[in-house]
């Protein structure tokens, strides 16, 4: 008996040392994850865990992989290690766990961290129903819907970074996947808003893009939705309407800068219009100037000869053309020597050629003008030049 007890006393001092999670010796780590853990599609995240200062070396695992899922040294001053996400993805949605090893053996096992995708599916719609007042000490109810057949919904409230409430859909009169949330008792000395999210149960870590945000407001002894002016709140006012004025003012500037735009947009527009319709009558006007000198100033095909150098030359030319007209049948060659005097010396004598096509042409009547005439000989005449 004595041989027994002594046996199980070594055994007992052998097996206590090297089964530290057994003795209690060793404290379980704390698992975070930064910025949160629920972190929308590829963004960065950062998952955390922190042991004591003798820790050797710390493990994540991951439920449903294989273990362990990484594995980092301590950062200093050694107490705790980073595991870094790049970019989040399905494949890291998940829970996780961590532990770390000291020269004695190894931790136990952290709390369980719920590491969320967001982003995978359309955000559904969150609406209050009756209303979004509410009474004080009363209930609301929030109705969550999804017209792509979400089987869960998950609502949260702003400041919490656990999910607040979950529930199964249930089908609407429209087809429709949707929650009713019940929330209450409400207070007026917090701030109540909440979004919803939609998931499939078998994938509960992959959510939805998150619904846009319901504020409920909470009504006072007065009835009106106001919460009471505590310090705090005041404070939380006073940053509230800084905020809105600065958003007021950087809208305004670039509303401002959007109508300067487009005014002087619509000024460049409205004085090129105007100038086209200056350029467009100037064209024309040209183009039918051009078309009427055209029409007044022929260029006549036969070539006659046309002198208006003095009074004297034109009375002597018309002289030459009634004696041309008057000759109606001249014979084809025929030229007429016309001597002005008889003159002591000798002159010197010019010849032109008269054209009949010409010289008609000038006795005729406008209308004839069209009129294509037959060919004439042609009148040689002798000018004297003194």
């Amino acid at each position: 008996m004595i041989f027994t007890l002594t046996a199980l006393l070594c055994l007992g001092l052998s097996v206590g040392p090297r089964t530290p999670v057994q003795a209690g010796t060793l404290p379980k780590p704390t698992i975070w994850a930064e910025p949160g853990s629920v972190i929308l599609w590829w963004r960065p995240v950062t998952i955390w865990c922190q042991g004591t200062l003798e820790a050797q070396e710390y493990r994540l695992d991951k439920e449903g992989s294989v273990s362990p899922w990484d594995r980092q040294s301590p950062l200093e001053p050694g107490d705790k290690a980073k595991f870094s996400i790049t970019y989040m993805t399905e494949q890291y949605a998940g829970r996780y766990h961590c532990y770390y090893l000291i020269r004695t053996g190894w931790s136990e096992h952290s709390d369980p961290l719920e590491l969320v995708m967001t982003g995978a599916y359309n955000k559904p719609s969150l609406s209050a129903l009756p209303s979004p007042v509410v009474t004080s000490g009363g209930n609301v109810t929030l109705q969550c819907d999804s017209w792509w057949g979400s089987d869960r919904f998950i609502l949260t409230k702003e400041g919490e970074h656990q999910p607040s409430w979950i529930l199964d859909s249930q089908p609407d009169l429209d087809g429709q996947s949707q929650a009713l949330f019940t929330v209450g008792p409400m207070t007026p000395n917090h701030r109540w808003i909440f979004r919803c999210y939609g998931c499939n149960r078998n994938y509960p870590q992959v959510w939805s893009k998150p619904s846009d945000p319901v504020e409920l407001m909470v009504s006072g002894p007065s009835g009106d939705p106001t919460s009471p002016p505590t310090e705090h709140n005041l404070m939380a006012g006073d940053s509230e309407d800084q905020l809105l004025h600065t958003e007021s003012g950087a809208q305004s500037g670039l509303t401002w800068y959007l109508k300067v735009l487009i005014g002087v947009l619509v000024a460049f527009v409205l004085l090129l219009s105007l100038l086209l319709l200056l350029l467009l009558p100037i064209r024309h006007r040209h183009q039918g100037k051009g078309k009427m000198s055209g029409a007044a100033d022929p260029q006549p095909k036969d070539g006659g000869l046309q002198i208006s150098s003095s009074p004297a030359v034109d009375a002597q030319e018309e002289t030459l053309s009634d004696a041309a007209v008057k000759d109606t049948q001249p014979e084809e060659g025929v030229q007429l020597h016309h001597q002005a005097a008889i003159s002591e010396a000798p002159q010197d004598v010019t010849y032109a050629q008269l054209n009949h096509l010409t010289l008609r042409r000038e006795m005729t009547s406008p209308s004839s003008q069209s009129e294509e005439p037959p060919a004439e000989p042609s009148v040689y005449a002798a000018l004297a030049i003194h």
